[in-house]
């Protein structure tokens, strides 16, 4: 049997990159699937002499075939992958010294928030949270000391879309590193290094995965030097993946391109009922024409993703009343899965932004936020009509 070249393999669509990129079959057995080499080191022919692996916290066979298949998914040249999104996020913050500055979109994940405001300000980073959307604004925010552009596109939880050419080329003129957070999209819908950002990142806790099995991330960068720091210090901090969690991330992204496609479908069929419904407020898809931004979605991505928040008629206790009808969908904290899940930001995913913060940029009691799964969109249709009934 000819084996395709592992090369050349970025040739081909998405699809056949999810399956194939990096993962060769294994040479000794022919194994299709790439094993899940769970060792902690590896011997050695003569002191200092190895096959390319040393210690499985510098370097995993398996966790090798995986970098390499997102490194295609995201046209970059490499990808580091680290046991968390924020152990990703943490990576990056290490390239920075104390007295430099961060930019960041205002609408962030709260565990971004966290990072960046308890645990790295205290040691001497200093952020900017403003909104994105106005460019004057990001331009005026830089100082001589600005080091890093951080932003996520669509926001969590409010779904804002940022022009990612855009700011990143602010950024290029300031000569700051760029950063897009790319969970909510994944990397079949948005490709933000084709648009401009030095990094890429995601937490494959959500859609890269997609089946609510592993907690992990993952960032992709073609900027040589940002990959060398940034490996230095995943082997030094050492917050890597175990070998079964990479195994895991690789058998999901091999359905990654057929699952977006339904997580999106369903996503138009629910959005478009909410947003006919009586009890709702607003609906916040982008892929809505009511979306502020749903031009810029048009233009910047191939899709529009599974996420949906909206806003009920009501307050805190009517939104409580309503998320503990729910059925078929979950109440619970994360995304991305096969799954449908349901969630409340003020009280879960970004209850640790102040109240004031949450207030200002429109995180308030009434919001939700939907993952829209890949069920039966009528099932979940019914499901949220009859909670809606009950308040």
């Amino acid at each position: 049997m000819k084996k395709m070249d592992s090369e050349n393999v970025n040739q081909f669509g998405f699809g056949t990159r999810a399956i194939h990129a990096g993962q060769a079959p294994e040479p000794v057995t022919g194994a299709v699937m790439v094993p899940i080499f769970q060792t902690s080191t590896f011997a050695q022919e003569s002191p200092g002499k190895n096959k390319g692996y040393e210690y499985a916290r510098t370097g995993n066979p398996t966790r090798t075939a995986y970098q390499d298949c997102v490194a295609s998914l995201e046209g970059a040249k490499s990808a580091l992958a680290f046991s968390s999104g924020l152990a990703t996020t943490d990576a990056i913050l290490h390239t920075l010294k104390s007295g430099d500055h961060v930019l960041c979109c205002d609408d962030v994940y709260g565990g971004t928030f966290r990072i960046f405001d308890k645990v790295y300000r205290k040691l001497g980073l200093d952020f900017t949270f403003l909104d994105f959307s106005d460019l004057k604004q990001v331009e005026a925010a830089f100082r001589p000391n600005t080091r890093l552009l951080w932003m996520e596109t669509p926001t969590n939880p409010l779904l804002k879309v940022l022009d990612i050419e855009a700011i990143t080329a602010i950024a290029r003129r300031k000569k700051v590193v760029s950063v897009v957070d790319n969970t909510f999209m994944s990397s079949y819908f948005q490709k933000p290094l084709s648009l401009g950002a030095d990094l890429v990142i995601h937490s494959v806790t959500k859609y890269m995965n997609g089946h609510s099995d592993v907690v992990g991330g993952i960032l992709a960068t073609s900027n040589s030097e940002l990959y060398e720091q940034i490996k230095f210090f995943q082997n030094a901090v050492g917050a890597v993946p175990g070998p079964m969690d990479c195994f895991l991330v690789m058998r999901g992204l091999k359905t990654l391109h057929l699952r977006m496609e339904q997580h999106q479908k369903n996503a138009f069929e629910v959005a478009h009922f909410l947003e006919g419904h009586s009890k709702i407020e607003k609906v916040i898809y982008p892929g809505l024409e009511s979306h502020p931004d749903h031009a810029l979605a048009r233009r910047q991505m191939s899709g529009f993703g599974g996420m949906i928040s909206f806003y009920l008629k009501g307050g805190l206790a009517e939104t409580r009343r309503f998320l503990e009808q729910v059925s078929l969908f979950t109440l619970a904290e994360s995304l991305g899965g096969v799954e449908s899940l349901i969630g409340h930001p003020v009280t879960m995913t970004h209850a640790s932004i102040p109240v004031e913060t949450r207030e200002k940029i429109g995180i308030r009691d009434n919001l939700v936020r939907i993952s829209t799964g890949v069920e039966d969109a009528q099932d979940l249709i019914a499901d949220l009509t009859q909670a809606l009934k009950k308040i």
